[in-house]
């Protein structure tokens, strides 16, 4: 749905985004992950063809963002990560007037805002002055502006910024529905937790550079190296168990921190219950085990390095 071919764009003497190509599959809800300043709404503002680069093209549903513009405005809703509101307006006018810059027929644009409106659930605010909403309902509302063309591909830049933690929840269960829509969804964030939870695909981006593109479970299978199970064993048997699994040829590597024990196998190690079966095998007490899993706030401490332009 989304390809973007060696993009460079330079400003004067910065370049702020450097020979970027990643793909993007349709369904994907993908985040876009950097710090303020790595080149994300620039990247994002190319995509909506708002900004040409300065090497290089990028396909929208297969319309080149250079030369077919129109083609890619009727399939992609952009929602920037600051947009401007009209006083004297009411939700529903709000709409309307975007709905009518999008060429879309008188007759059907009730119906259209109707449904983004209960989309987005803001059908009680339909009447009010878009000034008075607050500002989760002016998030929505942008939302809702975004969809009214019923577009394949949104591109939303920092849509949670300023928000409270229940609107961000909102939020995030608002595009996962849109994702079971069938929406295309590129999200870009600072804020790893906002993205963590509904995100299938990522891409880490620092200055200007494309660090890493793909599905998480590949670059954190790939940053982890091996599957670790940590095991809390009771009082005396610490020493006991770390001899124990230092002793099996399948484990890579033994960690010992007080009670806890964190024992490494092979990514492709399939015996699920291994270390619980060789605890209770040998006589081991604990009372508890499980798997950790590397989270997104991992991958990127380890991928990136700090730099900003």
């Amino acid at each position: 749905m989304i390809q973007i071919n060696g993009v460079t764009k330079v400003y004067k003497d910065l370049v702020a985004v450097n020979n970027l190509s990643m793909e993007i599959d349709k369904g994907d809800i993908f985040g876009f992950i950097g710090p303020n300043g790595a080149g994300k709404t620039t990247t994002i503002k190319i995509l909506a063809t708002l900004l040409k680069p300065t090497q290089g093209f990028a396909l929208v549903c297969g319309y080149n963002v250079l030369t077919q513009a129109d083609d890619v405005k009727r399939v992609m809703g952009y929602m920037p990560d600051s947009f401007g509101v009209y006083d004297d307006m009411k939700v529903w006018e709000y709409l309307d007037f975007f709905a009518a810059a999008y060429k879309i027929e008188k007759a059907r644009r009730k119906q259209i805002i109707d449904d983004v409106l209960e989309l987005t659930d803001l059908t009680h605010k339909k009447n009010d002055y878009v000034e008075a909403l607050s500002r989760g309902m002016k998030q929505r509302l942008c939302l809702a502006k975004t969809l009214v063309h019923d577009p394949q591909v949104l591109l939303l830049d920092e849509p949670a910024s300023g928000l409270d933690p229940r609107a961000r929840i909102e939020l995030r269960e608002l595009l996962k529905e849109l994702r079971n829509m069938g929406k295309t969804i590129l999200i870009s964030s600072h804020i790893l937790t906002e993205l963590a939870d509904f995100c299938n695909s990522v891409g880490i981006i620092e200055q200007g550079n494309l660090l890493y593109a793909g599905d998480i479970k590949t670059i954190t299978d790939r940053l982890r190296g091996a599957r670790v199970v940590e095991v809390s064993v009771k009082e005396g048997f610490e020493q006991q168990a770390e001899d124990l699994f230092l002793s099996k040829k399948e484990v890579q590597e033994v960690e010992r921190e007080g009670r806890t024990i964190r024992v490494h196998l092979p990514l492709d190690f399939d015996q699920e219950d291994y270390v619980t079966d060789t605890l209770v095998e040998n006589g081991i007490k604990f009372t508890a085990v499980r798997e950790l899993e590397i989270d997104l706030e991992d991958v990127f401490m380890k991928v990136t390095k700090g730099l900003v332009q």
